[in-house]
């Protein structure tokens, strides 16, 4: 052993280093991701690993930041990077600068993972739909002032429903940032409170193009909408996470504004149908009144017939009246002549009249009916049929005599 040859750890993991580094710039690595982790800093730390071997992986926060999905343990994939070695442990690692799922697009990998995410915390329950307004005064659209989704809601809106307001919320609806601008959007028009339905998307495009709708920022500004919000993003084919959290998913933008104003349309064949139906009965009811009144003016007399014949009745009742009266006074005369003739017949006058005399004690009044309530010296008044004299009892006979 020759140790003059001997070189310090430093320089041979140098010279290894640069080795890997100038020879394995970039690869491609198939295997499956062990032991993920992602710090406060925002890098990926990872095991790339098959059945015989493994590597370890980072991924820096200025690539990850670029990935549609996140990195889960177990998901196959192949990573793009550089081979390096980390002098400080002299362990061989790969940069990672990119990474796909294998077997699986990174784009439907992320749409699977948000839309189960969302699902489980209940942002898809059907309760939690809002019933689109009947009439809608003020329609919010969050979309490109210059695509053509734009244009083809307003095209609807004016073939179908003139005089319903648009307020019209520009968002870029594509590239880096869109998906902020959608939700800052629409939580504007809900802080505005002038609108009565929003309509969100876009026309069509690659489903790139499309992923802003994808955002879990704006699933979650559309959840929490007190708005309704009717989802329009591209064909009819396409569908997103934004379809699945709106109150209602329209296939196309000019769909969502003939969904908006179904319900105006359909309310004004109604009234139509209500106009006709009233004109109809209100023609009937005034032919059926115009007979009535024609009758009523055939049977109508003049004012001075009438006047005449109710005098003529009040004349008739008042004769009526008297003859009764009469006859009733006539009665009671003939009863009272009756109770006078008796009256008379049964009167002490009358018994007088014959020759009877009522003897009364002077100071009482007392009649005297037998001599044996008598003393010789009482007073007595002798009442006749005509006048009356006052006596002074001189002797008493007891048969009756004095």
């Amino acid at each position: 052993m020759d140790i003059s040859a001997a070189v310090s750890v430093s320089t041979l993991v140098q010279l290894l280093q640069e080795l890997v580094e100038d020879n394995f710039v970039e690869v491609l690595v198939r295997g499956e991701l062990s032991n993920v982790s992602q710090p406060a800093s925002g890098h990926y730390y990872f095991t790339l690993k098959d059945k015989s071997a493994q590597l370890r992986c980072a991924m820096f926060r200025s690539h990850a930041r670029t990935l549609r999905f996140k990195p889960t343990d177990g998901l196959a994939v192949i990573c793009r990077g550089r081979v390096s070695v980390y002098p400080q442990r002299g362990d061989l690692q790969l940069i990672v600068e990119g990474i796909e799922p294998e077997g699986v697009g990174g784009l439907q990998l992320a749409f699977d993972q948000l839309k189960e995410k969302l699902e489980n915390e209940g942002l898809f329950a059907q309760e939690l739909k809002q019933p689109l307004p009947p009439f809608p005064q003020t329609i919010g659209i969050v979309t490109s002032a210059s695509g053509a989704a734009i244009q083809d809601i307003l095209n609807v809106l004016r073939r179908r429903s003139a005089g319903v307001g648009v307020l019209l919320r520009s968002v870029r609806v594509q590239g880096e940032g869109a998906a902020e601008e959608i939700a800052a959007a629409i939580v504007d028009l809900n802080i505005e409170a002038n609108s009565d339905v929003l309509i969100v998307g876009r026309g069509g495009g690659a489903r790139e193009d499309l992923w802003a709708f994808n955002e879990e920022i704006v699933a979650r500004a559309i959840a929490v909408s007190r708005i309704p919000v009717i989802s329009a993003v591209g064909h009819e084919v396409d569908f997103s996470i934004s379809d699945l959290v709106a109150d209602l998913r329209a296939p196309t933008p000019s769909a969502a504004a003939e969904l908006v104003v179904q319900n105006r349309l359909d309310l004004e064949r109604h009234l139509d149908q209500l106009t006709l139906r009233l004109a109809a009965q209100m023609r009937s009811r005034l032919s059926l009144l115009y007979s009535h009144l024609y009758g009523l003016q055939k049977r109508l007399k003049a004012p001075q017939e009438l006047v005449q014949m109710q005098r003529l009745m009040l004349q008739q009742q008042l004769l009526c009246l008297r003859q009764a009266m009469n006859e009733i006074i006539d009665q009671q005369q003939h009863k009272l002549d009756l109770l006078i003739s008796r009256l008379e017949t049964l009167s002490p006058l009358a018994v007088l009249s014959r020759g009877y005399a009522i003897v009364k004690r002077m100071k009482t009044g007392q009649v005297v009916h037998d001599v044996e309530q008598l003393e010789a010296g009482d007073h007595l008044q002798i009442k006749f049929a005509i006048g009356q004299v006052a006596v002074t009892v001189v002797e008493i006979d007891g048969k009756g005599t004095k």
